[in-house]
């Protein structure tokens, strides 16, 4: 029994030093084959696409938050008293100067011009009568026929008649007056707005306007550069028209144009911003006063500007970024400073220089040092 005991102690032993031996063995093994196997693969050149850096000329901007107003908002107010008897053209309508918009009852004014014109003459044939009557006095005075003070009581007969005349001209010309102002015409091009007298309303000088009318084109637009904005705007000006673009929310395109027209006389203090003023073409009536617009205005050119396009910008906590084709057809990111835009391009300060070719696409797939494979244009 002791030697069955011994005989399975011994045959354990061996078994746990040859197990230990085929892991020692295993290790080893494993150790020298990875000291021997290949390198890793090189990583794959990215393709991507490359733009030259540009060099041009490009135009200098100032941009603003601006707001529209009319160059003409005004009440029409009727200049005399009666019945509104018809409104011709609707709320909210384009008008041209001179166009109909609403007629006064007519009747009365018309009656009072009848009467003045009657009233005239009834004083021309007076003085008719009273210059012939003079006339004959003339030849009985000049041969002793009649006495002088007859004479001279017509003479101041027919100066009588001749004020007359010319008071109820006056009058007459009053009435027709009177009579066109039942008339309300445009004064000039614009837009009709909210009737507030309808037809059969009571209407008079001082009371309540009739309506609105607005001048739509050219339209003002009104904004307020800082005052160390102030002097490259007064350079620009000094040198010529400054040129002025409208562009409002939601369009894509600048159709509205003008020039620069006003800078006020101070600046103000607490903001250190001075009021100017654009006046803009408004041929399709899109612009209403008191939209906000942005405005921009052209001050200069910059010429050799370094461009590249906006597509090729990234952005990092450090600022804005491109990247360009490095030694070795490598991504080398580089820190950019920008300028102005242009269309599609931006200006680039500082961070690249004419000849980098500038990766325009893939931008999410590399990285700096990435191996790149230039693909252009």
């Amino acid at each position: 029994m002791r030697t069955w005991k011994i005989t399975l102690g011994v045959t354990v032993a061996v078994a746990a030093v040859a197990t230990t031996f085929v892991f020692l063995y295993n290790d080893k093994a494993m150790i020298e084959g990875s000291a021997g196997a290949a390198p890793a693969p090189a990583m794959m050149a990215m393709p991507v696409p490359v733009t030259d850096v540009v060099k041009k000329t490009i135009p200098i901007y100032l941009d603003y938050s601006a707001r529209t107003e009319s160059i003409r908002n005004i009440a029409l107010q009727p200049k005399v008293s009666g019945y509104i008897l018809k409104q011709h053209v609707a709320d909210g309508t384009d008008v041209k100067k001179g166009d109909l918009l609403y007629t006064i009852d007519p009747r009365d004014f018309q009656a009072a011009l009848d009467q003045a014109k009657a009233q005239v003459a009834r004083d021309a044939a007076a003085l008719d009568y009273a210059r012939s009557n003079l006339n004959r006095g003339s030849e009985l005075a000049k041969n002793g026929f009649l006495a002088k003070d007859t004479f001279d009581q017509r003479a101041s007969t027919l100066r009588q008649a001749e004020a007359a005349l010319a008071m109820d001209q006056a009058a007459m010309r009053k009435a027709e007056l009177d009579l066109s102002y039942t008339e309300i015409r445009a004064p000039f091009n614009g837009r009709l707005g909210r009737n507030q007298a309808p037809v059969g309303t009571l209407v008079g000088s001082g009371g309540t306007p009739l309506n609105t009318l607005v001048q739509l084109d050219p339209i003002y637009v009104t904004f307020n550069p800082s005052e160390t904005d102030l002097v490259e705007i007064q350079k620009a000006r000094a040198a010529g028209e400054v040129r002025a673009k409208i562009v409002v929310s939601g369009e894509s395109d600048t159709p509205h144009e003008g020039n620069l027209t006003f800078l006020d006389n101070i600046v103000d203090r607490s903001t250190g911003t001075i009021v100017a003023r654009a006046t803009i073409a408004n041929a399709d009536l899109a612009l209403l006063p008191g939209q906000y617009v942005n405005i921009r205005l052209m001050i200069g050119d910059r010429p050799d500007a370094l461009m590249v396009p906006q597509t090729a910008l990234g952005s990092s906590q450090l600022g804005k970024y491109v990247y360009v084709v490095g030694k070795g057809n490598k991504a080398d990111q580089r820190l950019v400073s920008l300028g102005p835009n242009d269309g599609e391009l931006v200006a680039v300060l500082k961070g690249v220089s004419q000849g980098d070719k500038v990766i325009t696409g893939n931008l999410q797939k590399i990285g700096p040092g990435a191996p790149v494979q230039p693909l252009s244009h």
